[in-house]
């Protein structure tokens, strides 16, 4: 079978598009980058916003009009929310929910394979089957909170987290597999261990990865900024744990971010980064924010702004407000027209740009190892290279050998048009 994966949403939803990939091609099934090459489509759905959603069912179009005799499975958030509306769709022929999400190859290939059976499938992989630097692990999925904006719980479920030892084989296998980087996710990543009884959960699980795996680097996704154990900033003191942090904060003012029902305000979040970048030279932060939320003013909206501002991030992910069937902002009053949503992101990306281009500034210079991730062009001077230093900023150089896939010390420079130009040094 030829199979073609796709995945919209977070790194969440490409952990598991990518364990897909590994069990397809374990089980001797091989895996397409073309649609038009496919005679079998997986699409891991999303549905935090409307665009989310839309974009979702674009591609299951999309795909039916690649190969119209392919059959297309879709699972994912979407999948699990609006499972008529997918299944409606041309070409669709199952449609599987979050809970189900673990046994889709076995219900594709009809072969039965278990996820506990997967690794050592995964191990025979050969090497030239490896289509990334960076693998991503989910060691945790749903969440306990109760955003009022979010869909995610409705779809995910509550919280729960893989066992320590089953996330550690994970990594060792994907080292053995040849990735340099492993990418730890999850819905709410930072509870990891709660529904164990674990107040440390998450930094045991990273204690375990950094004492009992040799993955060169380390890096974690999305920590929502509350249940990080007292001391789990002292964890970078392991070179090997990438010194990026992306912190949700959705927005600047405590009176929005009641509404919301974040568990966090100014006073208890501007600690937690400033503890963070005490303890961890060189770190980047970075944070989502949502503007248009409703009832956010144009008071809220300064407030948000001036604390943004105040928190001297190194870059933004900006959303417009979205609203989602089933959640309580979807019923509030006061929501906010388009134009304003447009309006207010279009300042808070300019300031993301300021950031980001501050702190590759503060990089200009210096030595950083950087971990090459892809050959976009080739020159008479060599291969053009891209690839991420450990605080995630996007760096290219051209070397007339192929770097891919190695960790290599590079001289930084200048930054344009979103990445920061570096030589390398062997």
């Amino acid at each position: 079978m030829k199979v073609h994966l796709r995945m919209v949403g977070c790194r969440l939803n490409q952990s598991e598009i990518d364990s897909m990939a590994r069990q397809f091609q374990g089980m001797g099934h091989e895996v397409v980058d073309r649609p038009e090459d496919a005679d079998h489509f997986v699409l891991n759905t999303c549905a935090v916003t409307q665009e989310a959603s839309k974009t979702s069912r674009k591609l299951a179009r999309e795909f039916h009009r690649s190969n119209p005799q392919a059959e297309t499975t879709v699972t994912g958030c979407y999948a699990q929310i609006a499972p008529k509306e997918l299944d409606a769709l041309p070409g669709v022929s199952r449609v599987i929910g979050n809970a189900d999400k673990d046994e889709l190859v076995s219900f594709v290939t009809g072969e039965g394979i278990k996820v506990f059976d997967s690794e050592p499938i995964e191990r025979t992989l050969p090497a030239q089957s490896l289509s990334r630097t960076r693998a991503f692990v989910k060691a945790q999925d749903g969440c306990d909170n109760e955003c009022t904006f979010c869909v995610t719980t409705i779809a995910r479920g509550r919280g729960r987290s893989r066992a320590i030892d089953e996330v550690l084989r994970e990594v060792n296998t994907l080292r053995q597999l040849g990735y340099q980087e492993a990418v730890l996710t999850g819905v709410h990543l930072g509870s990891y261990g709660q529904d164990q009884g674990l107040i440390d959960g998450l930094a045991r699980l990273v204690q375990a990865l950094l004492q009992h795996s040799d993955m060169p680097r380390l890096r974690l996704s999305s920590l929502e900024p509350w249940d990080l154990a007292p001391g789990f900033f002292e964890l970078w003191q392991d070179p090997r744990l990438c010194r990026h942090l992306h912190l949700p904060l959705q927005s600047g003012c405590d009176a929005t971010l009641k509404r919301m029902r974040r568990n966090t305000n100014q006073e208890a979040f501007r600690a937690l980064v400033h503890a963070a970048r005490e303890a961890i030279p060189g770190l980047r932060i970075t944070t989502d924010v949502i503007v248009g939320f409703p009832g956010e003013t144009d008071r809220e909206f300064a407030t948000s702004r001036a604390f943004i501002e105040e928190m001297s991030f190194d870059g933004l992910h900006v959303f417009r407000y979205s609203s989602r069937p089933g959640t309580p902002a979807s019923r509030m009053k006061n929501q906010v027209s388009n134009q304003v949503k447009r309006g207010r992101s279009a300042e808070l990306l300019a300031i993301s740009d300021s950031m980001e281009e501050n702190f590759a500034a503060r990089l200009a210079g210096t030595q950083q190892n950087v971990l090459w991730e892809q050959i976009t062009a080739a020159t008479p001077e060599g291969f053009v290279h891209n690839g991420y230093t450990d605080n995630y900023m996007r760096v290219k150089a051209v070397h007339p050998r192929n770097l891919s896939n190695r960790i290599c010390v590079t001289d930084l420079g200048e930054f344009t048009d979103g990445v920061i130009h570096g030589t390398v040094r062997l």
